[in-house]
């Protein structure tokens, strides 16, 4: 998780206030110190660090807070809602044109990994009805153009270039015409960096910003070098007066220094974070969303966003039946695994979940966790279709079992508990559905709502 040494951090200080039946403003300064040195550790930008501590020490100190019967929730809540607002308050959409044409550029440094952006970001507004059109316009970087072009053949977006002989500004006026002609309506420009800012980069990204006046010009940082990325968008903002930025790696192991700093110093919201490698890995920043997580609070609405984007809702009615009127076999069960499986990892999905220890989701093996479930899709599909529909048929056949172990590639012992864990689920369930018709029935008495 991003902010993994921050969210334990912060996490830590507030659990101590939390347990407290009152507070003083000793304990408030002695929170706030930890609070401090926690954004710090985190690259957090000083002057940003400084100004967040003051203003949550000062509504901490409150005597609303102090005398508050719940003071230590008083305080989370307050945090929250400064982190919150650190990150920009409300998450930032894409302003499009009222022309019909919407024009977008994406601006940084070279190796901030803008040309797969273009196709993440195109993906997810083809999502949204959208007709995007991507633009080659790094005509300096060997196989700039050719990368494009196999990013739009992988995600089915068409590719607007003219070679790298051809100045920027014309290839930008060419696109628009094109996207007009062709029936686009969001054009996405790739544009050149370098290894560092200098003059000939500005002016040629301002020549092409003056030629197609776009409605956004999104900067693409990557988040994992904290405040080396807050000093690009400054430069980049002050140049080119940025409408937004996009953090990369958000998913990696990033101090997060970036992502509370950026909106405090330039002024100008984080709209998107890429969160994994995949063209589908792109996620709108919502400040509220991501402090709560840093906070251990979770993030229950983008994981309901989330299954309800990956999830086939009539196929999860169906299973969900099933599995409550004992029906559900080593169908389903594949079934639901690939579901699962389409949500993401399961690290990434556990610390959407309230209450998740960030210390203890450090310690998930991920790749072993895919392993056994790749383990456990073999020994279905080495299943006939009978025994997979009726499990029975294997729990007492040796030769079965044998013979779907040979044909997965594991042992009687793992097919053995395959059963058994199968077994154990299906009673879970049928506990479940008896509470079910108990609360139903009443036999549980009133209900306290």
């Amino acid at each position: 998780m991003a902010f993994d040494s921050l969210a334990s951090k912060l996490q830590e200080t507030l659990k101590k206030l939390r347990g407290k039946g009152k507070l003083t403003e000793t304990d408030i300064k002695s929170a706030m110190r930890e609070v401090k040195l926690a954004l710090l550790e985190a690259d957090v930008n000083y002057k940003v660090v400084k100004d967040f501590v003051k203003s949550v020490s000062e509504k901490c100190s409150g005597a609303e807070v102090l005398n508050s019967l719940t003071p230590g929730q008083q305080v989370i809540k307050i945090v929250n809602d400064e982190l919150t607002s650190l990150m920009g308050g409300n998450e930032s959409t894409i302003s499009y044109s009222s022309s019909g044409l919407t024009v977008i550029m994406l601006v940084g440094l070279q190796g901030a990994g803008k040309t797969t952006m273009c196709g993440k970001l195109a993906l997810q507004l083809r999502k949204k009805n959208k007709k995007p059109l991507l633009v080659a316009c790094d005509i300096y970087r060997p196989a700039a153009i050719k990368q494009l072009q196999v990013v739009g053949k992988q995600i089915d977006v068409p590719v607007f270039a003219m070679g790298d002989k051809v100045n920027p500004v014309d290839i930008s006026k060419g696109a628009i015409e094109y996207a007009r002609n062709n029936g686009q309506n969001v054009v996405i420009i790739d544009t050149a960096g370098r290894l560092h800012i200098d003059e000939e980069l500005m002016n040629e990204l301002k020549d092409v910003k003056a030629s197609v006046s776009p409605s956004e010009v999104l900067l693409v940082v990557d988040s994992m070098t904290g405040q080396d990325a807050v000093n690009v968008a400054e430069s980049f903002n002050s140049q080119l007066d940025i409408t937004g930025v996009i953090l990369t790696k958000l998913d990696g192991d990033t101090r997060g220094g970036a992502a509370l700093s950026i909106k405090a110093i330039t002024g100008k919201p984080i709209k998107f974070a890429g969160v994994g490698e995949k063209m589908s890995d792109l996620e709108v920043f919502y400040p509220d969303r991501m402090a709560s997580r840093i906070l251990g609070m979770g993030d229950v609405l983008s994981l309901i966003e989330k299954a309800q984007q990956s999830i086939d809702q009539e196929e999860a009615r169906k299973l969900g039946d099933r599995m409550m009127s004992q029906e559900f076999n080593f169908e389903d069960f594949l079934t639901s695994m690939q579901q699962m499986k389409n949500l993401g990892p399961l690290n990434k999905i556990l610390e959407m979940i309230p209450g998740a220890n960030t210390k203890e989701l450090k310690n998930i093996d991920v790749e072993q966790s895919e392993k056994d479930l790749k383990r456990m899709e073999a020994m279905i599909n080495s299943m006939t279709v009978k025994e997979r529909r009726n499990p029975n048929l294997i729990s007492s056949n040796p030769s079965r079992k044998k013979r779907i172990a040979a044909g997965s590639g594991t042992t009687i012992q793992e097919i053995n508990k395959l059963l058994k864990e199968f077994e154990s689920m299906k009673k879970m369930m049928k506990q479940m559905k008896g509470m079910q018709k108990g609360y139903k029935k009443g036999m549980f008495g009133k209900l306290p709502f």
